[in-house]
């Protein structure tokens, strides 16, 4: 059954601004220690790839707090939430500390898809309660 579902959409240009004039405090604040060793590699790579990726992690946890209902209020943190791919390249939920022993006591389990554009990145996120056993 799903409990929630949300999903954010993010202009890649007020990342980019936040990111010029916070510099990288902005996306470490953002972003988990796994996430933040994935930006790196993408933007030294190239530097668009870096901010795409910084924009849908955003755009995810974005839309992970509305799809709980929390928003942006404890536990739910930015850093509580990391956005990793799985081994088959899909985007999956990591959750960590007070955030992931909530949810988990909930019973419930989140699934999220992003996406990104030129301008754009969006994440799309349901969740839906786990089968009693």
């Amino acid at each position: 059954m799903i409990v929630g579902i949300g999903t954010d959409v993010c202009s890649i240009g007020r990342i980019a601004t936040a990111l010029t004039r916070h510099g990288d405090r902005f996306a470490q604040r953002v972003l988990g220690p796994a996430e933040w060793q994935v930006f790196e590699a993408r933007r030294a790579r190239a530097a668009r790839r870096g901010l795409s990726y910084l924009a849908t992690r955003f755009a995810a946890k974005e839309a992970f707090s509305k799809a709980i209902g929390l928003g942006m209020r404890m536990p739910m943190t930015w850093r509580a939430c990391e956005v990793l791919n799985g081994p088959q390249g899909r985007p999956e939920l990591h959750l960590h500390g007070e955030l992931a022993r909530w949810f988990g006591g909930q019973g419930w389990r989140a699934l999220v898809s992003v996406s990104d554009e030129t301008d754009v990145a969006t994440a799309f996120v349901v969740v839906e309660q786990l089968e009693s056993r």
